[in-house]
């Protein structure tokens, strides 16, 4: 099976027959942050677009997107967690003559699914997006009707996915699993009558779309049905939510509200809670940037230690923009790291408290605490926001191997936050480090810890239904 996403998706419908396909891309441009391989869109009438990188270079086909519009379109950018990054993996996806399907997640029983849709796709699905997909026509041949398809569909597939999907007669679905996985949420255009889906509430703020909420786990979305604007289903019955807490942390854009809360202003209270536990000593807190700064400022306030822009990424170059971890390759997440620059005069001669996000492989930390120690840091100190991930992500983030994890590598068998970041700390170079806990992640979000998923945090998968076999890196991307 090929790719896992974890991406961004953007679906749109004006009732009042307005091209929605230049706010589809420019949704899209928004989204840049959950996914940088590829991206795509899907109009009724032409062969689905896709191009590999940026979303914001579309730009640059305007002449190949003139004949591209329509009133109800669907667009995609993607970040694999499992595959390679192809075109052919790109998305969204065309199935049969019926529609195009964008997906944003991990099914976890793909290969389950694409052996049982031989009657509808000859050949191999060759990503879960298209199993689930194919899955789906054969459902909708058994029986033409699209609630039934989903609550069926929503049965038989384990994992998490917000779907957007384009169907013939020009129907947009916004459709989001029954735990919330990942985020999914609705706005709309006044003047232009238009309805949109979107991952995160930035995609509408981008277009000027007023933000309604968000999509509710186990609810489906349509928008131009016949009564030419929007309807609300329930395909499954409520059960308790597994919202991704490393959302808040680090794959939202810190303007987006997600699940009813202010991605920036959980960032910012991570960060003076931490500091409120156990304040370290320092000259100087610096934040890696970019998602760390908004934990840095609450660090900084909550401290009285002054905050300061001491590692800045090079904007110029072709990468100063890109995100290392979503890079698809270990080899271009350091090129990027190795693109931030520090400014030697915050830094020279002065104990620098560095606020991060999260240790993942502990290779970017490494990086960067060694360009502080090089541009003169007395002592270098790191607080990371994020608790130790010490498992692998089945719900669409990439953490797939346990054996690439810092954390895990460090613990042998000993799990106290105390021990790995002590550990962790030593294998970066660090003076002293200090990780948050669920407890203080919970609380800093301000949703139940109930609500959300950990299980990269404490290798719990129960609400996933599974008992994961734990794969090596290689075998999960093959």
């Amino acid at each position: 099976m090929g790719a896992r996403e974890a991406c961004g998706v953007v679906g749109a419908y004006s009732s009042k027959g307005v091209d929605v396909i230049p706010k589809v891309l420019n949704g899209l441009e928004a989204l840049q942050h959950r996914g940088q391989e590829s991206w795509g869109i899907a109009v009724n009438g032409k062969p689905v677009f896709k191009k590999m990188g940026l979303a914001f270079n579309w730009y640059n086909y305007a002449e190949e997107l003139v004949g591209f519009k329509g009133s109800a379109g669907i667009g995609h950018v993607r970040y694999s967690t499992k595959g390679r990054s192809t075109l052919d993996n790109a998305q969204p996806v065309q199935i049969g003559t019926e529609f195009t399907i964008a997906h944003n997640g991990t099914i976890v029983n793909a290969e389950q699914l694409a052996q049982a849709v031989s009657s509808v796709h000859k050949g191999k699905c060759g990503t879960d997006t298209k199993a689930a997909g194919y899955r789906l026509l054969q459902i909708l041949r058994e029986e033409n009707d699209w609630f039934y398809a989903i609550g069926k569909l929503s049965k038989e597939i384990i994992g998490s996915y917000s779907f957007v999907i384009l169907n013939k007669r020009g129907e947009v679905f916004a459709i989001r699993d029954p735990r919330g996985y990942r985020p999914l949420c609705l706005g709309y255009h006044e003047k232009s009558r238009t309805y949109i889906a979107a991952s995160e509430s930035c995609a509408l703020s981008a277009v000027d779309a007023e933000f309604i909420r968000d999509i509710e786990p186990g609810e489906m979305i349509r928008l131009g049905g016949p009564q030419r604007g929007l309807e609300s289903f329930r395909f499954s019955p409520k059960v308790d939510s597994a919202y991704c807490s490393f959302e808040y942390t680090y794959f939202a854009h810190p303007s987006s509200i997600i699940n009813g809360v202010s991605v920036y202003e959980a960032r910012k209270k991570v960060g003076r809670m931490l500091a409120k536990r156990r304040k370290m000593k320092g000259d100087v807190v610096i934040p890696v940037p970019d998602s760390a700064r908004p934990a840095a400022l609450g660090y900084a306030v909550e401290s009285g230690i002054p905050m300061d822009e001491g590692l800045m990424k090079d904007r110029y170059r072709r990468k100063g923009s890109i995100r290392s971890f979503i890079e698809p390759k270990q080899s271009g997440r350091e090129d990027v790291v190795k693109r931030i620059i520090p400014i030697v005069e915050t830094i020279k001669g002065k104990e620098v408290i560095v606020v991060d996000d999260s240790v993942v492989r502990g290779t970017s930390s490494k990086i960067i605490v060694d360009t502080l120690k090089n541009a003169g840091a007395k002592k270098v100190k790191m607080v990371v926001t994020f608790p130790p991930i010490a498992h692998p992500c089945y719900m669409g983030v990439d953490f797939p191997s346990r054996t690439e994890l810092l954390a895990h590598q460090v613990a042998n068998g000993d799990n106290s936050i105390a021990t790995i970041a002590k550990k962790v700390g030593n294998a970066i170079g660090v003076e002293e480090f200090q990780y948050n806990d669920i407890d203080g992640l919970a609380e800093a979000i301000g949703l139940p810890k109930s609500s959300m998923c950990f299980a990269c945090i404490n290798g719990d998968y129960s609400k996933l239904g599974i008992d994961p076999s734990f794969k090596t890196k290689k075998a999960m991307k093959g």
